[in-house]
Order: C-alpha cells, then structure tokens, then sequence
C-alpha cells in the first residue's frame, strides 16, 4: 500500500484530528469514571456494602484491562476509525440504559459490557496518531489526547455529582450519556479517514507470543507492576474518600464533595513538570520523589482538619500523576519491537491494579475506616518503593555490564 502524505501540523486536518481524539478521551473516560463519586448512593439505592458497591466500577475497569491488549489488533484488521467509533457511541448509549436500571445484577453486566467497548479507544487512538500525524507533531497531538482523558475523568466525575445532588444519580449518569452521544456526531463528523492504516488479519497466536516476550523483559516487569501498585493505591483513595466526606463529622455537601476531583488538573500539570526533573536527576531519582510526594499526601488525609484531608489528596494525586508519566514513558524506552504491545499490557496492569484494589480496599474500609484505606495504600506505595528500587537495580547493572564490554 503507497503511504500518503502525513497530517502536517497547523493543517485543517492536523485540527480536526485533535479535536475528535480530544472527543474520544473526553467519552472514554467520562462514561468509564462517571460512577465514581456516586458509589455513596449507588450503595444505598441497592442496600449493599461499600465493598460490593465499588464493584459498580471495578467490573469496569477489569473488563477495559483484559480487552486492552487485544483491541488494537482487532482495529488492525477492521479499522482505526470503525473501532473508536463503535466504542464511544457504544459506551454513551450503555450509560443512557443504566440510568434506569433497577437490579444491580444488571447495573454490573451492563458496566462490564462498557468496560469491553471502552477498550476500542486508548490504545487504537494512539496507533492512529503515530500512522497520521507527521512525527514532529506527534508529541502536541498525543498531549491533547492525554487533557481530553484527564478533562472526561474529571469532568465525569465533578458532573454527576452535581447533578446528583440536584436530582438524582440516574438523571446524573443520563446526562452523561446524552452528552456521550452529542459529542459522538461531532467525533464522527470531523476525524479525518485512515490514510496509512494497513489492514492485517486479526492473528491470536503472534499476539500472545509478543505479549509473552514482553513479560520476560525485567524491566518491563518492574514497569508493569509499578503500573498496578501506584493505580491501586490511587482509585482506593477516591473510591472511599467521597464516603469519608459524606458521613459525619464532616457530612460534606455532594456537590463539594466532587470538587475533590479537580485535583486532577494539578496532577495532570505535574506530569509535564516530570520531564524537566527528569533531565536533571535522571528517571529513578525523579519516579522516587514522586512517589515520596504520593506518600506525604496519603499521611496528610489522616489529619482530621478538613482542608488538610483536601490538601493531602491534591499532593497525593501530583505524585501519582508524576510516578504515572514517568513508568510510562519508560516502557517505550525498553521496549525495541511491538511498542503498541509492551504498552497495552502496562495499560492492563494499570486497570487491574485499579480493579482489584479500588475493590478490595472496600473490607479495610468496613473493617478500620480511613486508617484501614491509609494502611493499605501505604502498603501498596512501600512494595512499589521496593520494585523501583530493583529497577534502578537493574539498570545500573545493564549500564555498567555494556561498559565493561566496550
């Protein structure tokens, strides 16, 4: 197949394109987080544990992390375009449906199925990208793509809740849909046709050899649980923190409450600070003072004066979005073949941290209150500590073994 001229930067195009990628991270994570805040009055509409509640989510989550490695090699076979498309229109219209669901068994199959459609989104937004955009513009477009991300989740969440607060968390989750579908014509209308995607048949058997012999890499090892630990930690935190604030003696207003979450756009900020650390210091001095930053906030929510708990939940999400930015980054720089591969399974580790903690977290919970979620977290923090520590390990005897050989 000829490969046609890149999507030069400051085109019509070059802006069409960002904008409809913006639109797809802005659905994605909009609809995937929007159920967050509201865990609270999901657990009392249903009459169930906080516990069983965060599975509204978790169910989620899990389903987006199995179908990650995957849905990048369906979309080499159907289609860039065609799988992101069916993912966001998908998604708004299973918001809309579970609005009105009365049975949580159905609440749960219905989020599981979102999670499965969401997937056609990350990972196929970025292949799309690196065959489009010219190389130099890469950089600007992927970063628009990662603020449409970081503005759905925060603004989904911020959103429901104060609708709900108004009406009612299905009117809430409603509009999200709506909105969802909105931007879907729009997504639709504007991003420009594939015009180097090459179509391949969907093979299994290469897929799960690649994926193999991305985790026998060490240090993708060590990247891929750095992923699951530090996104455990973080969904933990504010998956319970929204009931902490809710129930006395704070009983924080909904509303208010979902102002918690704008401390995305400080954390979102600190990992482009994270770039200039780097050049200064190195990669694992500058993942090691991020992850002290996760620390000290973390500490900070045990103080019992509100606005140090808010304090502390900003300074945690700055250092999770610094430790986040910077793992990332890394895999690619370890990664010498199936790049999109090596970071769909951080991607999945990434969730499954997410899933299984934002969940577990839910019997520390019932069992010792915030102290319990602060005690797991830290646990979860000192084993990442611990991988990284290995890591850096690990690199320095690569680089002194490549000296000793030249």
């Amino acid at each position: 197949m000829l490969q046609l001229p890149y999507i030069q930067r400051h085109s019509r195009d070059y802006y069409r394109a960002n904008i409809a990628l913006f639109i797809a991270g802005f659905i994605t994570f909009s609809t995937l987080y929007d159920v967050q805040p509201l865990l609270p009055l999901l657990t009392d509409e249903f009459n169930i544990s906080p516990t069983v509640g965060s599975l509204i989510l978790s169910v989620s989550t899990f389903a987006l992390a199995w179908t990650m490695p995957i849905s990048g090699s369906v979309s080499d076979a159907v289609g860039r375009k065609v799988i992101m498309t069916v993912a966001v229109v998908g998604s708004s219209m299973l918001a809309l449906v579970s609005a009105h669901c009365d049975s949580l068994g159905w609440l749960l199959a219905l989020r599981l199925v979102q999670g499965v459609v969401l997937a056609g989104v990350p990972a196929v937004a970025m292949a799309y990208l690196g065959e489009e955009i010219e190389p130099r513009a890469i950089g600007p477009a992927m970063g628009l793509y990662i603020a449409g991300n970081a503005m759905g989740g925060m603004s989904g969440r911020v959103l429901t809740m104060w609708v709900a607060d108004h009406f009612s968390w299905r009117i809430a989750i409603d509009a999200i849909g709506w909105l969802g579908l909105m931007l879907c014509v729009i997504f639709v209308l504007i991003l420009p046709p594939s015009r180097n995607f090459k179509r391949h048949e969907f093979q299994l058997y290469p897929l799960t050899v690649s994926l193999l012999g991305h985790l026998k890499n060490p240090h993708l090892r060590c990247l891929y649980a750095i992923a699951f630990l530090v996104m455990g930690g973080f969904v933990t935190l504010y998956n319970y923190v929204t009931f902490r604030l809710l129930a006395p003696p704070y009983s924080v207003a909904p509303t208010y409450v979902a102002l918690i979450f704008i401390s995305y756009a400080f954390g979102a900020a600190s990992s482009t600070l994270m770039g200039g650390l780097i050049v200064r210091v190195g990669r694992g001095v500058a993942i090691c003072f991020a992850l002290a930053i996760m620390t000290s906030g973390l500490l900070l929510t045990l103080l019992p004066a509100l606005w140090c708990i808010v304090m502390g939940i900003v300074v945690f999400t700055i250092g999770f979005f610094g430790v986040h930015a910077i793992a990332s980054a890394w895999v690619g720089m370890q990664t010498k073949s199936a790049r999109a591969q090596a970071s769909s399974l951080y991607l999945f580790f990434y969730y499954m941290g997410s899933s299984l903690s934002g969940t577990g977290g839910g019997l520390f919970w019932s069992n010792w209150g915030w102290i319990g979620i602060v005690l797991l977290i830290l646990i979860l923090l000192v084993c990442a500590a611990m991988v990284i520590l290995h890591l850096i390990h690990l690199g320095a005897a690569v680089k002194k073994y490549q000296n000793y050989s030249a």
